[in-house]
């Protein structure tokens, strides 16, 4: 009996994705690499003023002022973290639910799907800080105006994942489902959502990072609010770029904080539903 030649690529051992202590691992060592950029740059080669580039440690000196630290900001930055992160996450929840519902009704009914969806889908592409002005004017110069921009980023990609996600739900479940007595609501909510979840996770995390984007952008405009976006503001009418920069740096290190929190959940789901392997 004559066995079949092998290939030697058959007897190598699959390699999984890096676990998350060793892709943490590799972005300390990132983020270590651009903070010694940075300070050669700054402080040792002095390409710029400071008035113009501030280093890493006066860029922290804001940091200390603004959170904890007694100084020109005093706290500050510790307010405008906390009045932006309650308009954001009001927004978001508003966003998630709205468009969750609007999804469900346009993955449901092919009508909706057809004119709403193409106009959401068109919507989507219109930058957040184009909304600005429509609602200082429809609302006025206040809250209401930048939670308007906030709940319109965020709903937009949540409904057209609920959508997406619903369709592209395999037909057998579908045949499943309904030879099992589960029909209109109860198929949708019972069957088609759940095989949906780990898509319609995807278009959470979308939506958050739009949310918080167009908070920004709107807080811009917001004066006297205790806001990162004020924040930012400030920096810029004193010509405070250190300012500036940690403003920057908090936004960024927030809406990477969540971002991460809703991959870990997307990550647990995708691993429960076997479209992942454990690492």
């Amino acid at each position: 009996m004559t066995t079949l030649p092998q290939h030697p690529d058959l007897n190598r051992p699959v390699r999984g994705t890096p676990s998350r202590w060793r892709v943490l691992s590799w972005q300390l060592v990132g983020l270590l690499l651009l903070v010694g950029i940075w300070w050669l740059v700054t402080d040792v080669l002095k390409l710029y003023p400071p008035y113009v580039f501030p280093s890493p440690r006066a860029v922290w000196t804001e940091i200390q002022y603004g959170l904890w630290g007694s100084g020109p900001q005093d706290g500050k930055l510790l307010a405008a973290i906390a009045g932006s992160l309650r308009r954001v996450l009001t927004g978001y929840v508003a966003a998630v639910l709205l468009g969750g519902v609007v999804g469900l009704l346009m993955g449901a009914w092919l009508p909706l799907r057809a004119t709403l969806g193409a106009y959401l889908t068109g919507l989507q592409s219109v930058p957040s800080i184009a909304f600005v002005p429509f609602a200082i004017l429809f609302l006025g110069l206040n809250e209401r105006a930048v939670l308007f921009v906030v709940i319109l980023e965020g709903f937009i990609p949540v409904a057209l994942a609920v959508s997406g996600a619903l369709l592209n739900v395999p037909p057998t479940l579908r045949v499943a489902g309904r030879t099992l007595g589960a029909s209109g609501l109860a198929l949708m909510l019972r069957v088609l959502l759940p095989a949906a979840l780990p898509n319609v996770l995807t278009g959470l995390r979308t939506a958050w990072s739009f949310a918080w984007r167009a908070l920004v952008g709107g807080e811009l405009l917001i004066a006297g609010a205790k806001s990162l976006g004020e924040q930012l503001e400030v920096g810029r009418n004193t010509a405070n770029v250190a300012l500036v920069l940690a403003t920057i740096l908090i936004i960024g290190l927030i809406g990477g904080l969540f971002d991460a929190l809703l991959r870990v959940l997307e990550g647990n789901v995708r691993r429960n539903y076997g479209l992942e392997s454990h690492t």
